[in-house]
């Protein structure tokens, strides 16, 4: 399998917490790959760290068999939606041509072709009606889907997200889940910070679970077990309906 991201030995502190310790592990092509772990067990961590939005103690990551900067084009990222300022008065439409803004020229205007592939991803994401509307006006599913849909425009390689599940409805859910398989399917990678058990098997064929430390990487299929779970929580498991 071609690899998108290699992470080798990496190491994060926050002062003299540590948080991230000796991590290693090959994220390979076209998976949809989950993060799993209980609070502090360094997933967000984990995530900025391959988007260099963070300094780490040490360790080396490459993503396209080189270093971010060549790539950033290739990348989109969304946040968690809580450190987003949904007070910033723009539209959904306006939102979503971001993605198509490069950031060497920042202040061109969109082309044809921009608006054509925003019109076409807002009909994807069932956003058509809302184009001009606030973001702050929209609910927590519509936010969710304006902030995936500019990450389609940039017509990126791989995907990040940062708990795009968190305080959305199930329908909102399950048509991002759709639009992100169909991007698998399009050779696309996606990594998915996420914190139902009950949805990992389904949604996941590809799975990170840490705790500080790398408990197991791999396909889904060989490491989604309780020994392991038991491990990434410490004997605390959530509640959930079994492996």
């Amino acid at each position: 399998m071609n690899e998108i991201i290699n992470i080798q030995n990496l190491s994060v502190d926050y002062g003299e917490k540590n948080v991230l310790e000796n991590i290693s592990l090959i994220i390979p092509k076209a998976v949809l790959c989950g993060i799993v772990g209980s609070n502090g067990s360094g997933k967000t961590t984990l995530m900025k760290s391959i988007l260099e939005l963070i300094k780490i103690k040490s360790g080396e990551i490459k993503i396209f068999d080189t270093n971010l900067k060549n790539n950033r084009q290739k990348i989109a990222y969304i946040p968690q939606r809580t450190s987003i300022d949904w007070d910033f008065p723009a539209t959904v439409n306006e939102v979503v041509m971001m993605g198509r803004i490069n950031p060497k020229n920042l202040f061109s205007k969109p082309t044809k072709n921009d608006k054509e592939i925003v019109k076409k991803i807002l009909e994807q994401v069932g956003l058509t009606t809302f184009t001009e509307r606030q973001i702050s006006q929209l609910s927590g599913g519509q936010q969710q889907r304006t902030f995936l849909a500019r990450a389609l425009a940039q017509e990126a390689e791989l995907y990040l997200f940062d708990e795009p599940f968190a305080g959305i409805d199930k329908a909102s859910e399950d048509s991002i889940m759709l639009i992100l398989k169909q991007l698998q399917k399009e050779e696309k990678t996606i990594l998915i910070i996420h914190h139902d058990l009950n949805s990992i098997k389904e949604y996941f064929d590809y799975l990170i679970l840490l705790n500080k430390n790398l408990v197991a990487a791999g396909k889904t299929s060989d490491i989604f077990n309780k020994e392991n779970l038991e491990i990434t929580y410490q004997g605390r498991l959530p509640v959930f309906s079994g492996i």
